[in-house]
């Protein structure tokens, strides 16, 4: 395990085999030990490739931190700065859910930094991205408004945050109630796609210009939270981008539910997409 400084942000990460970079990002505030992450990137080490899997800010044993326009663009120049201290880029960006949109914005931003991507679980549709704001920023806005920070931080979502990084519930209760109510409010607001593009924070014309290669994995009929349409047509989008089906059901994102709800992972089958990963992989 690694630590990294990016412009005072503590950043956790782990490094796995020797060959071409990649990067794989999870979705929702997950930490790289979540299961069926690291499970991929030791897939993708004995297929040849640098793995590396780290922890957000706001994610694991990472600083807790809300500058940033929002949270997916902080997560984005993060990404892109931790390849360039790695110096082993450009890197093949492996990414799902919300692991995506961070990736995505990272290739927008900082195009230098990312040789190709590949992507699934692409969050998009009103009930999906209304369901996030909820989830990550009004609930937080809310507790700030009645219990001050301090019912921030006993908030289910920081728990893990807190217990790996000490630090972090010092952060936390350093905010300032009123300004940490304008950031989620500002964080919040950046889920409302602009016209034309299915992903938040990306504009039509943004997606269009885009030149690397870009696997995108087509989302089930059924997924609410990462709808078909979303992945359909992002890949349009997206200059020269390919589309697969991925090797699990239809309803993979409810089945995965059920299994955290057993004590299992949202990501427990990751390991199952190494070899299209390592197929798309740079030669």
């Amino acid at each position: 395990m690694a630590r990294a400084d990016i412009d005072g942000i503590g950043i956790e990460y782990e490094v796995f085999g020797d060959g071409p970079l990649a990067v794989i990002t999870p979705g929702g505030r997950y930490s790289k030990d979540a299961p069926g992450v690291r499970e991929l990137a030791q897939h993708l080490a004995r297929g040849g490739l640098t793995a590396v899997i780290w922890d957000r800010p706001n994610c694991g044993a990472s600083d807790i931190c809300f500058a940033g326009e929002s949270e997916s663009i902080l997560n984005a120049d993060v990404l892109a700065e931790l390849i360039r201290q790695l110096g082993r880029g450009p890197a093949y960006l492996v990414a799902g859910s919300a692991g995506s949109r961070v990736s995505l914005l990272a290739a927008i931003r900082r195009p230098d930094v990312v040789s190709r991507m590949f992507l699934f679980w692409i969050s998009g549709g009103a009930i999906s991205l209304a369901s996030l704001g909820t989830h990550y920023y009004a609930s937080h806005a809310i507790a700030a408004v009645t219990g001050g920070m301090e019912a921030v931080a006993a908030l289910p979502e920081w728990q893990e945050q807190l217990a790996k990084n000490p630090g972090n519930r010092e952060r936390l209760l350093a905010q300032d109630p009123s300004t940490f109510i304008d950031t989620m409010q500002r964080w919040c607001a950046a889920f409302f796609p602009m016209p034309g593009s299915p992903v938040p924070g990306l504009t039509r014309a943004e997606v269009g210009r885009m030149q690397m290669p870009v696997m995108v994995l087509r989302s089930g009929q059924v997924d609410l939270c990462h709808t078909r349409d979303v992945s359909e047509a992002l890949q349009r989008l997206i200059p020269g981008a390919q589309i697969a089906e991925p090797p699990w059901g239809d309803d993979e994102w409810y089945v995965r539910q059920e299994a955290v709800k057993q004590g299992g992972g949202l990501f427990g089958n990751w390991p199952a997409l190494a070899p299209q990963i390592l197929d798309f992989a740079p030669r």
